[in-house]
């Protein structure tokens, strides 16, 4: 039986609250919370807290532990490593694979994307700059015929997004983000396989690099994974 309204409501409420809480730091790394407590905490029953924690432990914002209750992992260098690693596993090759099969149609909607960012990112739009980002990278999923890996991105997006990570504004402008993506849609458009798989590289690379700051960054210039024979285009 599917869950009401009302109780995904407030399961989308109780969600949202704890997850600001985490990014704000109310609730530390760390700390131990039974149901029982963040339930009486927020003023809502168990059912929509347990939901919700369930949610935060996929993005692994929380672990649960039996017996021990729930425990804040907040926002780990680990975790954007990860998201980017497999970004790059799938995105490297899937630009190069979108220079070579695209046609007419996907090729325009790349340019009408990037356009649409460039509009977004001039009247400060960010909501929609961040939906005409998603589609840009979801055509090149469409290239290929592969639905799946565009919703593998999206996911992984996702796991990154809603932890309040981002580099808009603190370390680059919309603008910004809208020109490294520039060489991707023209090494598209122009056919040019290893062009596009090095300026996606060079992009998801560069955005790993501003979220982990002064992290050491070896493994995205070093790793085997895209250097030494795996499926990144060099």
């Amino acid at each position: 039986m599917s869950e009401a309204p009302a109780a995904r409501s407030t399961t989308e409420d109780v969600f949202a609250r704890l997850r600001e809480q985490i990014l704000t730091g109310v609730l530390a790394p760390g700390e131990q919370h039974s149901i029982y407590r963040l339930s009486d905490a927020l003023g809502v029953s168990r059912t929509p807290v347990r939901e919700a924690v369930l949610r935060l432990a996929d993005l692994g914002l929380v672990t649960i532990e039996r017996n021990r209750g729930v425990t804040v992992r907040g926002v780990q260098a680990e975790d954007v490593r990860d998201v980017f690693e497999l970004r790059l596993l799938l995105e490297v090759p899937a630009a190069a694979g979108a220079a070579t099969h695209a046609d007419d149609a996907l090729r325009a909607r790349l340019v009408a994307a990037l356009d649409a960012m460039r509009q977004a990112a001039r009247i400060g739009d960010e909501v929609s700059f961040t939906g005409h980002d998603r589609d840009l990278h979801a055509v090149l999923g469409e290239a290929l015929g592969n639905r799946r890996l565009s919703q593998e991105v999206d996911r992984l997006r996702d796991s990154i997004q809603v932890r309040g990570v981002s580099t808009i504004d603190r370390t680059r402008t919309m603008s910004d983000i809208a020109e490294e993506h520039a060489p991707i849609v023209a090494a598209v458009v122009g056919g040019d396989a290893l062009a596009a798989a090095a300026a996606m590289r060079t992009h998801l690379e560069h955005t790993a690099a501003l979220l982990l700051g002064d992290v050491d960054l070896r493994p995205w210039t070093r790793s085997r994974t895209w250097r030494d024979g795996g499926p990144g285009i060099e």
